[in-house]
């Protein structure tokens, strides 16, 4: 009897302290040739998403004509873009460019929770563009009236709120994990699920928080999308003429195209990875492009499909161009 208790409070001592590792160690491509090259690639991507997705963001502060509703939703899909990748690359180039693979336990959940904050606050952003589209199209009359700059921006609240709690309990709960083996993180960042398994001790409240995670913030937002497009469908179907339908279709085409390049990856690589076994190199080049490169593409999409911007881009440009001859104007009479 006093071994069974002296053996509980053996094993209650264990479970009450947990174990937290002073660093892991980032893998990341393993064996891969030339690997340096895809790091200096990623390096080409960050650079290109930083630039568009300041010019977005710039464009749509300064042009009046773009203070709506829609684009509240652009600038924050914008910023998303360019905080999530801020997350991601340059750390993932100082560990494999310059070899500092080691990672700092606390910099490893913050990692985690900034790079999952915005991946996920891009996802709920892609939805509150599908309902802006949704109203548009099937409520036109009504469509200044439902969405206005304040519901909008109280939307996006929302979303911030949502994405910042549910990654916050997600990444909360790996404090609880004691890591008394390996600590080598087979990702190229501190991804969630290789982190948790690397735990001694009983993960699966972690499994089923991530699970739950996914869902709500990556395949829930699919869904409504989804059934919003639906509905969109029905709405054009009853409009009876041609020209109406093309000009309410070209309306979404850049919103289609950007869920697609988001969702279709990264889903793909989930759904691979939780019904077949996925190499990890595999695993690695394939997320970290869906990761990386529709906040690329993304300004690029919004600038050449838009009518709306490249308007305001052209006014922004002639107005600058009139202000810089009237301030050489000026120069010239003061010289005089």
């Amino acid at each position: 009897m006093a071994a069974n208790l002296t053996s509980m409070q053996s094993v209650s001592s264990i479970n009450a302290t947990f174990i937290h590792p002073s660093s892991f160690y980032i893998t990341g491509l393993y064996n891969v040739p030339h690997a340096r090259y895809y790091y200096m690639f990623l390096c080409i991507v960050y650079a290109l998403t930083v630039l568009g997705n300041s010019f977005i963001m710039g464009t749509i502060y300064l042009a009046r004509s773009l203070h709506t509703a829609k684009y509240v939703a652009v600038f924050n899909l914008a910023l998303s873009d360019l905080c999530g990748s801020s997350a991601l690359i340059p750390k993932l180039l100082d560990m494999f460019l310059f070899e500092n693979q080691y990672i700092s336990y606390e910099a490893c959940l913050a990692n985690m929770f900034f790079v999952y904050v915005f991946m996920t606050q891009q996802s709920l952003t892609l939805l509150a563009m599908a309902y802006d589209r949704l109203i548009a199209i099937c409520f036109p009359l009504r469509y200044h009236a439902i969405v206005t700059n304040t519901a909008m921006a109280l939307f996006m609240s929302v979303m911030w709120i949502l994405s910042i709690s549910f990654n916050a309990l997600l990444v909360g709960l790996v404090t609880r994990l004691s890591f008394c083996r390996s600590t080598t993180v087979n990702s190229y960042y501190c991804e969630h699920g290789p982190v948790s398994k690397l735990a001694c001790n009983d993960y699966s409240i972690n499994s089923v928080i991530g699970n739950v995670c996914t869902a709500t913030l990556l395949y829930l937002p699919l869904i409504l999308i989804a059934l919003s497009y639906v509905c969109i469908g029905f709405a054009l179907h009853k409009i009876s003429h041609s020209v109406e339908q093309t000009r309410a279709l070209k309306t979404c085409t850049s919103h289609v195209i950007l869920v697609a390049m988001f969702y279709l990856p990264i889903i793909g690589v989930y759904t691979a990875g939780r019904t077949t076994t996925v190499s990890t190199n595999v695993r690695i080049i394939n997320t970290a492009l869906s990761q990386t490169i529709p906040p690329m593409l993304n300004p690029i999409i919004y600038t050449l499909n838009t009518e709306e911007v490249l308007q305001s881009i052209k006014v922004l440009y002639k107005r600058n161009k009139v202000n810089s001859t009237m301030e050489r104007a000026v120069k010239r009479s003061v010289r005089n």
